[in-house]
């Protein structure tokens, strides 16, 4: 009996220092590097699309032309251009319409007050105004952009 014990116990061992011989050195993936923990902080021109929506567009007279209604993406999920409400009032008589994106400048220089924030938190996600070299009756005079 002492014999297959000490066999059995021979051939654990052995298993085991093989499988430790067999088993390269992995560096370990369950921590995530510093890099992709890193909180995201918005580059100069970098919104968030869901903040688009409702920003103010003027034209360069800084007239209000209207605000930012929704954003249209293609296929390839692009910003194919962004629908804005032009005249009405309180949404009644709004005529909508669509530009390409391009045809819009954003700004944070409306005046936001920043004081007693730290510059890191004067980095948003959103811009505080778009202007838009038009004006009001040339954007009423476009084609309806129906939904």
């Amino acid at each position: 009996m002492r014999i297959i014990l000490g066999t059995l116990v021979a051939c654990t061992l052995a298993a085991t220092a093989a499988l430790a011989q067999q088993q390269p050195a992995t560096p370990s993936t369950s921590a995530p590097s510093a890099a992709a923990t890193a909180a995201p902080v918005p580059a100069g021109g970098q919104w968030r699309a869901s903040k688009l929506i409702g920003v103010d567009v003027y034209n360069q007279q800084n007239e209000k032309l209207g605000e930012i209604n929704e954003l249209i993406i293609d296929s390839s999920g692009r910003v194919a251009g962004a629908v804005l409400g032009v005249g009405g009032f309180l949404g009644m008589g709004e005529h909508d319409v669509m530009v390409s994106m391009d045809k819009l400048k954003f700004s944070n220089e409306a005046g936001k007050s920043t004081t007693g924030a730290s510059s890191a938190d004067n980095r948003e996600w959103y811009p505080d105004r778009a202007v838009l070299n038009a004006s009001k009756d040339q954007l009423k005079a476009m084609k309806q952009f129906k939904y």
